[in-house]
Order: C-alpha cells, then structure tokens, then sequence
C-alpha cells in the first residue's frame, strides 16, 4: 500500500507529541527490526517520520534488514572528511546505499532564542553531511549504485521565526535575495538552493507547529508530494536495474 497524504501529516502531528493520530507506527518498527523505544533526535521525536521513509522501501520488496531507522541499528556511514557520521534512516542493499536522511528541525527553545542561536549550525550540518558523504562515493567508498540523499526539514510556525530578521553589518553586502527575510524564508532558500546544486537528491521542507501540527510547505517544489515522487523515483531506478534482489515487487 502506497504513503498516503494523511499518514505524513499523522506523522508530523506525532512528532509534537500528539497522541491522538490515526497512523500507528510500531508495525513498521517491528517489521523492520527497529522494536518499539525508538531514537530522539534534536530533543524531539523524528520516530513516526523515519518510520514512514522506511515505509517506502519496506512495501517496495526491500528486506527489513536493509532498512534501518533506529540508532541500535548502526546508522553510521563512511564519511571522507570524518570516519563516520551517523544519519537518521539509512537503506542499504548489498553494497548500494539505496538511501540515507537527514531528519532536522529548528524551533524557539524554552527561552524563544533557538532560531537565532542554531539556524546557522542546521545549514553547516545540512552542508556537512552531503559534502562528506559525496566525497566518499568519489573515493568509491560506496562501490555499488551512486548514492541518494534526502533531507527532511521542519521549521517551527512561531512569530520569531515568520518576522524578518536584521542582518550584521559586515564587511561586504550580503546577496539582495536575503534582504527583509525571516529565518523561515532563509531557509526555504537554503534548501532550494541544496537541491539546485546536486547537494540532495530531495528536500522536503515544512513548517508546523505544536498547537497547530498540520504542515505547511512554503516552497512548492519542496513539498511532501515532490519529496514522495522522488522516493518513489529512486526505488522504481534501482528496480529497473534489479534492486532489491530476490524481490518480487513489480512497478505496475
């Protein structure tokens, strides 16, 4: 059965916390190996998510053992820069790197600073970790398929985060497209621009809210829906070229 629309907005409304959903993840956990105390990931549960983008695999024939969401299961990979980095879900079969996510989000903090305090460090960790990890696959570190990276972003929906921000006076001007922006507009450009130079393979980016869960996408080529198609790009690719092996999954 395909991802549905509903069972990523359950998804989202499970990362808040919101117990009251319609999507039940412990099936896909148990399916693939996961068990049921799943991961914490920058101090908010990305568990529903990750087990969703498993989701994916899971029903396109992929064995459960490729298809990792949880930290004991070894999300490392090989970096170049770095030994290891760890990613949030990782799919491998054979010696392809069908797929690995970047899973990170940016809200207030307790004492309403955090955008202006880690908006900065969520760009050098999005930058990081796609640099490092293509880096790798030059150095055929990943001898199978290329490798595809997604990365999935949610902002907070808070009045700091839509009210444009000041920028430092600093020795050079700063690019016009900056200008008069708040830190959900700078990262919707952020992530356009990931996708315009190869960074990601996909990106989806959205914003949302604890008292208000259902998702908005700012960025129309950004959304969920464009997210999902190029998933499903990437399993119908591999299958054309065999991937998974043993499966008896058809595309149509």
């Amino acid at each position: 059965m395909a991802v549905t629309r509903q069972q990523f907005e359950d998804a989202i409304s499970r990362y808040w916390g919101v117990k009251d959903t319609q999507y039940e993840i412990s099936a896909i956990r148990d399916a693939v190996g996961a068990g049921t105390s799943g991961a914490v990931r920058g101090g908010l549960h990305f568990d529903a998510i990750a087990a969703l983008l498993g989701k994916f695999f899971l029903d396109a024939g992929y064995p459960p053992a490729d298809i990792r969401i949880s930290k004991k299961q070894h999300l490392e990979l090989p970096g170049h820069y770095r030994p290891q980095k760890q990613w949030d879900v990782v799919v491998a079969h054979g010696n392809t790197l069908v797929a690995a996510f970047e899973l990170k989000a940016l809200g207030a903090g307790t004492d309403g600073k955090g955008f202006g305090k880690n908006y900065n460090n969520r760009i050098e960790e999005a930058l990081g970790s796609a640099v490092d990890l293509q880096r790798a696959a030059l150095a055929d570190l990943y001898p199978g398929e290329k490798p595809w990276l997604g990365y999935f972003f949610i902002m907070e929906d808070h009045a700091k985060s839509r009210r444009p921000t000041n920028l430092a006076r600093g020795a050079f001007p700063v690019e016009n497209i900056w200008h008069n922006t708040s830190y959900q507009d700078r990262f919707g450009i952020f992530c356009e621009r990931l996708m315009a130079e190869g960074l990601y393979d996909s990106v989806c980016y959205l914003t949302s809210s604890a008292s208000d869960p259902r998702p908005t996408e700012p960025v129309p080529s950004l959304d969920w829906r464009h997210f999902a198609a190029a998933i499903n790009a990437r399993i119908s690719y591999l299958a054309e070229l065999g991937l998974p092996h043993n499966s008896n999954t058809t595309l149509f």
